[in-house]
């Protein structure tokens, strides 16, 4: 048996997200059933990140099994062309059978976009969170640095998630500016559940000069998510790339 894993990209705005739900649209149905038709044979996906509905990915990564010999430089054209327009294999590599997109990953990197203008941006806003308020990119960049590091970051957890272990370890995050739009850039070892959008929907009430930049620290420390900022929505997230 080959093990194929698969760079994909795709808009995620009309999906329910990447993992298989029963009468709703996911990335990974489509994927199963578009590379399940190219291979001949019903296939299951495992992969690095279950992205929610409307989260958009460059990097994700999937693997697939399969006993057909298709070559790996033809996969990507083959698979996509079955794929709608909105997903695409852009890579393909045959790896040890014992890899997994998930518990192989060393790190994670998203981003997130924000525009801020009064007025809405009709083609950004399908890609990132249209702000109507001028925000403060260096109180937000002050307020990062506290988030830096190895913490318990349960106050960015969303409720209902299925972990004990609530420490992760943030390498990177970093905001910069070009006119209108935001850019949040973040690498971790893992994250916990919208965590990234719980820590963006925080830095933007630091931008908005609702919260200190210090304060932020005090809401990591507290270990409870009704301290945290609101959460962020999920059209500005982009998983760009995932580590081995």
């Amino acid at each position: 048996m080959r093990k194929l894993k698969l760079t994909v990209q795709y808009d995620g705005t009309d999906f329910a997200g990447f993992q298989r739900q029963p009468d709703v649209p996911t990335v990974q149905r489509v994927l199963e059933e578009a590379i399940g038709r190219c291979l001949g044979h019903p296939v299951s996906l495992t992969a690095a990140s279950r992205t929610d509905a409307g989260v958009h990915a460059l990097g994700q990564v999937v693997a697939v099994e399969t006993e057909r010999p298709i070559p790996v430089e033809a996969a990507p054209v083959a698979f996509t062309a079955a794929l709608p327009a909105s997903v695409a294999v852009v890579e393909a590599e045959e790896v040890d059978p014992g890899f997994h997109p998930r518990f192989a990953a060393k790190w994670k990197q998203y981003v997130y976009r924000i525009v801020s203008r009064p007025v809405r941006s009709p083609i950004l806003g399908r890609f990132a969170w249209c702000l109507p308020h001028e925000l403060s990119v260096e109180m937000m960049a002050a307020a990062a640095e506290h988030i830096k590091g190895r913490y318990d970051f349960r106050s960015f957890c969303a409720g209902g998630a299925p972990v004990e272990d609530f420490v992760r370890e943030v390498t990177r995050l970093d905001l910069s500016r070009d006119g209108d739009v935001i850019e949040c850039r973040i690498e971790a070892d893992g994250f916990l559940y919208r965590m990234v959008r719980n820590i963006v929907g925080t830095l933007v009430e630091v931008g908005r000069d609702r919260l200190a930049p210090e304060e932020v620290g005090t809401i990591l420390a507290a270990r409870d998510r009704t301290r945290a900022g609101p959460t962020a929505p999920p059209q500005g997230l982009c998983l760009v790339k995932v580590a081995y």
